[in-house]
């Protein structure tokens, strides 16, 4: 990657926690970096999300490998920054009400414990010991110690804090109308505020990283799914300790369904709120409120936790996951566009793998070979063909909860 005197070696188009974590990664290799953005920093998905960073919903496969990666990137490589974004090892709970959900659930562990993920089985009589409140009724589960959780706008806030004290520059308000060209090459963007010439491009636009990467003429159905979450009043300290959510979850999000799905998320916070989730449904950026989504979401959380039919809904919120018809995000070059990255897709897991892909673009820019193999996550995917061919299981994820 090459860039001419006075121009930046990689613009980052959006400044969401995907995008906040390459601008940070690549600055941290030495590159000079501007990130643009055509709203407020953060003012997208990751607004709209509950913080996850988990492992527990994925199966063996390329954005389970991706997960564990942005595992130790985060515990890691970012643990001198932890307790600005409010980092939580909490750890996440499944449980299952039925004997055969018991045996999926303990399929899908072994599955997982292969490929370095630490799992307990959680037998019936012992999960209150884990979630005091929780409903008597259920059969069985699964402790996931690695998954946690933190928050969302703190991360991106102080990501791009920590990229600008390496040089790198954020401009808000400030949206991308097209590209700059040298024949087939993408060497820059035009924006609202001028010409920003680069040496490389990055599209990290989320749920509107479909449309950017159509204004360099290459095709990526990036789709917005909503979601919406529920937010308690705040209870004392630890009601509810860990992330817990039923095991047919895993099954919900790995589901292509545009019609409404419902499965029970349910967490506490540093503050003593309960976020409760999870909803999805493929609406386009329609902003109404859903009655029987809300609905539905209140019902199944009270059915994890009775505790909770007493407790006052302070608020709601819903925002859209960047969806990919095979469930796989957007990660590195785009050999259609030379110049052109992307790292977008991650539906609700953007959190969580924020961390990992940006190290793993700010690698492969810098001419290094990345942790990760990732053909996989490769744009040139969606050329031709049926939409969502792609190599590795496809997969929906759970993670940016709107």
């Amino acid at each position: 990657m090459t860039a001419a005197a006075g121009s930046a070696d990689l613009v980052v188009v959006g400044a969401g926690v995907v995008g906040a974590a390459a601008a940070y990664f690549a600055a941290l290799a030495g590159l000079r970096v501007t990130v643009v953005e055509r709203g407020a920093p953060g003012g997208g998905t990751s607004s709209a999300g509950e913080g996850n960073l988990l492992v527990s919903d994925k199966e063996p496969g390329p954005e389970l490998d991706l997960a564990l990666h942005s595992q130790r990137t985060w515990r890691e490589d970012l643990a001198e920054h932890a307790g600005q974004w409010e980092f939580e090892s909490k750890g996440g709970l499944v449980v299952a009400s039925t004997g055969d959900g018991v045996a999926s659930l303990r399929e899908l562990t072994a599955h997982q414990r292969a490929c370095g993920v630490e799992v307990v089985q959680v037998a019936g009589a012992e999960l209150r010991g884990y979630e005091p409140h929780l409903s008597e009724d259920l059969a069985g589960g699964a402790f996931y110690p690695q998954d946690a959780q933190l928050q969302p706008m703190l991360a991106v806030a102080h990501l791009l804090r920590l990229a600008r004290g390496l040089g790198a520059s954020v401009c808000p308000h400030t949206e991308v109308t097209g590209f700059l060209r040298d024949g087939d090459r993408v060497t820059g963007v035009i924006t609202t505020g001028g010409d920003l010439p680069a040496g490389a491009v990055l599209n990290a636009a989320g749920t509107w990283a479909g449309q950017v990467a159509a204004l360099a003429g290459v095709p990526l159905p990036v789709h917005p799914r909503r979601g919406f979450v529920l937010v308690t009043e705040p209870l004392p300290a630890r009601t509810i300790r860990h992330k817990v959510y039923a095991a047919e979850y895993v099954g919900d999000v790995a589901s292509s369904d545009a019609a409404l799905q419902t499965s029970p998320v349910v967490e506490g916070t540093r503050a003593g709120t309960v976020l409760i989730g999870a909803s999805r449904e493929r609406v386009g950026f329609d902003r109404t409120v859903s009655v029987p989504a809300l609905g539905a979401l209140a019902s199944k959380a009270i059915a994890l936790f009775p505790m909770l039919r007493q407790v006052r809904l302070m608020r709601t919120y819903l925002g859209f996951r960047p969806y990919c018809p095979d469930h796989l995000p957007v990660i590195g070059a785009d050999p259609r566009a030379p110049g052109l990255w992307h790292a977008c897709g991650h539906e609700g897991a953007g959190i969580g793998l924020a961390a990992g892909t940006g190290k793993l673009i700010a690698q492969a820019l810098a001419g290094r070979e990345p942790d990760l193999d990732l053909a996989a996550f490769a744009p040139e995917r969606f050329s031709g063909g049926a939409p969502g061919s792609s190599p590795g299981r496809p997969r929906d994820t759970g993670e940016a909860r709107p």
